[in-house]
């Protein structure tokens, strides 16, 4: 999904492509940035740094550190942790592509939302067009993955049934 984002020349010393990206750090961690779906592919193919996840839980607001957290992410903190402790390793094709994921959602939300708190704080309450679930539950999951973003496209375009 694009989520209304436009790929693009790169603005600000970065691609446009990939609020996600910024998520994960931008240059500074994932030394350059993605210009495009087939370059993103590639990018969690040979996996992020693990750098790149340990930078996008360091810069959550209200999502820090929970159960669920992990559940959407695909891994403990703990084990978030000792890859912080080791820089140089890199996620597997697998963990960059939740990682990846839960960074574009949580980029949408934000979007759609206006910040980056309001958006965590949604991701963590129940939602009434999700069945009173939280959205950061159903990321544990491909189907929940997919319901949320269906959602979120929704909501992004004012279609609320």
């Amino acid at each position: 999904m694009n989520y209304g984002f436009e790929e693009g020349p790169a603005v600000g010393g970065f691609a446009s492509v990939s609020p996600a990206a910024a998520l994960l750090g931008g240059e500074d961690v994932l030394a350059r940035a993605p210009a495009g779906s087939l370059e993103i592919h590639d990018l969690l193919l040979a996996g992020l740094p693990g750098e790149a996840l340990s930078y996008l839980i360091d810069h959550l607001r209200v999502l820090k550190k929970t159960p669920a957290l992990e559940r959407a992410i695909g891994m403990s903190l703990r084990t978030v942790q000792r890859r912080k402790d080791a820089p140089e390793t890199t996620l597997s094709a697998d963990q960059s592509g939740r990682a990846w994921k839960f960074a574009e959602i949580l980029a949408l939300a934000t979007s759609i939302f206006g910040s980056q708190e309001d958006a965590e704080l949604w991701l963590d309450s129940p939602a009434m067009g999700l069945d009173q679930r939280r959205p950061i539950d159903l990321l544990a999951t491909p189907a929940g993955v997919e319901l949320v973003e269906t959602f979120l496209g929704r909501l992004q375009y004012g279609v609320y049934m």
